[in-house]
């Protein structure tokens, strides 16, 4: 794509209409460098760019797959943690959908309610407990990962094996090298 030519300085730049996402992001970096001086314009395009193509995959899955059987994609990560890793306390199962443990709550009273997921004492104390699957869950897993998985590699099959490889190898390198500053939110 070729990047568009600087607005003079004030001129309006392109109207609603003209904007896509990408003359958007250089409609941003533009205006954040020219007006404030932020530098680092291609780390705004790089989280730009993450960030649109997760909501996007994420929104695909969601209403091509989970919406149309009355489930959401939370309840669908919830399920696969506790399908594949568990039985799990829901803190692990926070832990490991990068979601809270109120909304892992939430979720829980829902899917038990579909008597989809069950919930029984746990080893530690009275007061824990682990989730599971129950055997409609555990069908119901299988045949929506089926479905989901097929769309995933619809999605991947944009780029080459080697592509594939690439990018998850700089995305891991992305998400392992957050320790070196401080973030706040969900591992």
């Amino acid at each position: 794509m070729a990047p568009h030519e600087p607005d003079a300085p004030g001129r309006p730049g392109p109207g609603d209409d003209e904007l896509d996402f990408w003359s958007f992001v250089e409609l941003a970096n533009r205006k954040l460098y020219q007006e404030y001086g932020f530098r680092h314009q291609l780390a705004t395009k790089l989280l730009l760019t993450l960030n649109r193509v997760s909501g996007i995959v994420t929104y695909d899955l969601e209403a091509s797959i989970h919406r149309p059987r009355g489930r959401s994609w939370s309840g669908f990560r919830l399920q696969f943690v506790v399908w594949l890793a568990g039985p799990l306390e829901p803190k692990k199962a926070a832990e490991l959908t990068g979601m809270s443990r109120a909304a892992v709550s939430n979720l829980t009273k829902n899917l038990v309610a579909d008597g989809l997921l069950e919930r029984s004492p746990g080893t530690h104390d009275g007061r824990s407990v682990l989730l599971s699957l129950t055997r409609a869950g555990r069908d119901e897993m299988v045949a929506v990962f089926g479905e989901q998985n097929e769309r995933e590699r619809e999605w991947a099959d944009v780029l080459s094996a080697e592509e594939q490889h690439i990018l998850v190898m700089l995305l891991d390198k992305l998400v392992s090298s957050r320790e070196g500053f401080n973030i706040r939110g969900r591992s």
